[in-house]
């Protein structure tokens, strides 16, 4: 959901890059990412080592060394291409989409390897600000980008007001994606309850309609 906000396609995954000794391969980086998200799974964020990833990725520790500099880089990439998969669905309505979006955003959440990656390098984050940037760089602002993109959709159906101050409609993408953001991680990694169709369509009428909206009314 960045530009600074609305919701919008797939995210790009920002590696770092290579500016000395030979090309970077694409097959290695995604061997060692799945590698990566595999590890996950199956030890977590705490047991997971370069070397267990190099080892299920078939390359050498060199090469996982000249792309990232340590655990948390890899696990915040790898945890980024998942939220890749997201995309913003065209179901005809702004609250429509919304619950699309939601949905998808959840079912991400729920996976072990999100879960305890995302999990483990936001907590890491907090006395890392290059870790914490990096984050923002390679999960948040791309998730931004949806936000961007379906609230000029519902702009164009005459669904929201346009903007004219282009600091205030980022203002309102960067709360809109909070609050969005917010409530799914909550209920997901912190309160541990599913973020199924009836509490995605109650959280999308109240972010609609307000907490002064009467009728849980489907839009």
């Amino acid at each position: 959901m960045a530009q600074n906000g609305g919701y919008g396609r797939g995210m790009q995954i920002r590696t770092p890059v290579c500016r000395t000794g030979r090309p970077r391969s694409a097959a290695a980086d995604t061997a060692i990412l799945a590698a990566t998200r595999a590890a996950l799974v199956e030890l977590g964020w705490s047991k997971l080592t370069l070397g267990d990833v190099a080892t299920r990725a078939g390359v050498a520790k060199t090469t996982l060394y000249r792309r990232w500099p340590g655990k948390n880089e890899l696990v915040v990439d790898a945890v980024a291409e998942l939220f890749g998969e997201l995309e913003l669905p065209d179901r005809g309505s702004l609250a429509a989409d919304i619950e699309g979006v939601v949905l998808q955003f959840a079912a991400i959440l729920a996976r072990p390897e999100a879960k305890s990656g995302l999990m483990a390098v936001v907590a890491e984050s907090t006395r890392d600000d290059a870790l914490r940037e990096r984050i923002r760089a390679s999960i948040v602002d791309p998730q931004k980008d949806l936000v961007l993109e379906g609230r000029a959709r519902a702009q164009t159906r005459g669904e929201l007001p346009t903007e004219t101050d282009p600091e205030e409609a980022a203002r309102t993408v960067d709360l809109i994606f909070d609050v969005v953001a917010g409530a799914v991680v909550h209920r997901t990694l912190v309160s541990a309850e599913p973020a199924d169709e009836e509490w995605v369509r109650d959280f999308t009428r109240v972010l609609l309609l307000g907490l002064t909206a009467s009728a849980p009314e489907r839009f």
